[in-house]
Parts: C-alpha cells; structure tokens; sequence
C-alpha cells in the first residue's frame, strides 16, 4: 500500500515517537509510506501589534523542531504552510490523520489521496481546544484508530462511534530493558516531570513529600525535557535529569524501585511501558491504559489521592526484597506482550480494512 501520514508540527513526544515507529515497521513490510508536516504558525496577529509597538519589532515564525520523524528511513516532507491541502499530497492507496486538525484537512481530501484514516492517541476534548470541532471530526464517515479501550469508549458513548479498531501502543523491547536486580536499600522513587495539568505533577511531588517524612532514606529520580517551572518546583533532594539522551532513559526507569503515573487524564500512557520493560514495578491512577496494564501483580492502581500513593510507597519500601523481585519480574512480562510486531500486524491489518472498504479512488 502508498500510505500518507498527516502531521501538525512535529516534536520529540510520545506520539510522534509511536507514528514514526509504525511507519517505520510499515516500511519494513513493503508499503511505500510518507510522512507530510506543516511549520510551526506564525504568532497571532495581536501578539505581533503587541510586539511591534513595545519595540520587539515582528515575532519571526517558530523554526522547525527536532523530532522523532528525523533520521528514520521514512521520508518526511515538512510544508512552509500552516494546512495541508490536496496539491500538496501524492495519491494514496490510505492517507492518516494523526492529530485532530489534521482529521479536518484529511476530511476535505479527494478520494485520490487514499481512504481516510484517523489515528487517535488522545481523547483530545482538552479546554483549550475548540470542542465543537474536535466533537465534529470525531463524527466524521472515516475509519478509525485508537490506541486504548479508554479512547474507544470516549468516542462510542460521546460520539456515537462505531467500529474504531484498537491498536494498542507497545514498547521497543530492545531499547527499553534491563537486567533482573535486587531492590535498592534505600527506596528509590521514579516520576517524568511535566508541567502539562492533566499530568498531574503535583501529585507525585506532594505524595513524595509526605512519603519523606515518613521514610528520611527515600530517594527520588525524575526526568524531562523542560527547565523546572516556578510554579511546580521539586524538591531539593530530587534528583533531577534535563533533557537525557533517549540511550540514557531505560537506565534513569531502572535506577528506580517503582514507578510513579498520576495522571488525571491519558491516551496511553507510555511511561508505564516503558518502566515496566525495565522491570520497575508502577503505582498509577486509572488514567488511559493504566486499567489495562496495572493488575496488582505488577504495581498498584490507586485512587488520584496523596495519602494514596505516600501509603503505596511506604509499603513498596517495607517489602523483601524476594517479593519485590516477583513484582518487578511481573512487570517486564507485562511489558513483553505489548510487542511493536503486535502492533504493525494490528495496523497494517486496520490500514487493509481501511484501504479495502474505501471503494474506487479517482
């Protein structure tokens, strides 16, 4: 099949990490697949009066960031327009919406350009987005993608979608992993730094507030790609890691004894893979596919409470170490049955269904 993937601007997320992987390991089966992005927008016309009078002169357009789409064998055409539009595309046998505005240009596309797929990692029905029209696309006569049960059940009670398929997200088992270990003497607390609301930051950091006094040997390791925010700052004895180099993160997961997710909201939650690969058992709200992948053996679902998960710590610190080996090893196994080999079979599978159902292209 010729597959067109449809992007925003791209950066260095998770998501674009998961489509730059599929399109990759579609490649690899034969299919002729093409990333298509747009450039950053310009500043809004009012930020540029406010700009110029204060003697800032014009905000120049945002340069192009690095990204997950960059140095892979797929190749990436990044357009100098804020949309895409139909001149713009090769014709296609599926064309995939990756973001919802994307879902709304790939809506306006001829039949040419492939059948018309899109691809949700998210329940993207944030405030600060126009809701009507993600509530629109997500009404559209397309084929459908999610990567939870969660999405799925989103779109099919609030939307009245019908047959979405699932594709579950999955972990790059040779990057993410670790040998078998011991648990640390002193209990070592693992969290990525966000300061994204739905993240819910705020509540690891006060959890493991409360779980130092409690515990004076509690250690904590954090990682993320931002300077620490003023207004959500860490504690003076987390250990905090700006910025890694992705060969350093499976070591940064594996240095912890568990593993902190506290979102309040979530299309996935890729973390939780990603920790559990390197055998760091989780403690984790329900968000995204927590529910899926935390079943007790593994780590603890717990309530989005701070005496909750400072509780969890305390207990994950009093275990033997010989109990806590049987979490850690229930973790990677859980990990290895969310294999990327899963996932093309599943996608490649849908994009088929897809390509198939869409009838003649002209």
């Amino acid at each position: 099949m010729k597959i067109t993937f449809l992007h925003p601007p791209v950066n260095l997320s998770g998501g674009v990490r998961v489509v730059a992987t599929h399109a990759e390991g579609l490649a690899a089966r034969g299919h002729a697949v093409r990333h298509v992005s747009v450039t950053p927008p310009r500043a809004p016309l009012r930020r540029q009066i406010k700009s110029v009078l204060r003697g800032r002169g014009v905000i120049p357009r945002p340069s192009v960031r690095a990204s997950h789409l960059d140095d892979t064998n797929v190749p990436h055409v990044i357009l100098p327009t804020p949309t895409i539009a139909a001149d713009q595309l090769p014709d296609a046998d599926v064309v995939v919406a990756t973001w919802w505005e994307t879902a709304e240009w790939m809506a306006a596309l001829p039949a040419s350009k492939g059948a018309k797929v899109h691809l949700i990692q998210d329940y993207e029905m944030f405030d600060h987005l126009p809701q009507d029209r993600v509530d629109a696309v997500y009404r559209l006569p397309v084929h459908r993608v999610v990567v939870s049960d969660y999405i799925q059940r989103m779109l099919e009670q609030h939307h009245g979608a019908t047959g979405v398929d699932l594709v579950p997200n999955a972990v790059d088992l040779d990057h993410f992993t670790a040998p078998p270990r011991a648990k640390s003497d002193t209990l070592c607390v693992g969290v990525v730094y966000t300061e994204r609301p739905r993240k819910n930051l705020a509540l690891a950091i006060a959890a493991l507030e409360v779980a130092k006094a409690r515990l004076p040997h509690l250690r904590a390791v954090v990682f993320g790609t931002q300077e620490i925010a003023d207004f959500l700052p860490l504690p003076g004895w987390v250990v905090y890691h700006k910025d890694p180099p992705q060969r350093d993160i499976p070591g940064l997961y594996a240095c912890a004894d568990v593993w902190l997710f506290t979102s309040e909201s979530e299309g996935f939650g890729l973390p939780l893979l990603e920790a559990m690969a390197c055998r760091t058992p989780v403690l984790a709200t329900d968000a995204g596919a927590a529910p899926d992948l935390v079943d007790g053996s593994n780590g603890e679902l717990l309530p989005a409470e701070v005496t909750a998960f400072a509780d969890a710590l305390e207990r994950f610190d009093a275990l033997p170490d010989a109990v806590w080996r049987v979490y850690s090893q229930a973790a990677h196994q859980t990990a290895h049955r969310y294999t990327w080999d899963m996932a093309f079979d599943l996608m490649e599978q849908s994009l088929t269904r897809a390509s198939a159902q869409s009838g003649p292209r002209r």
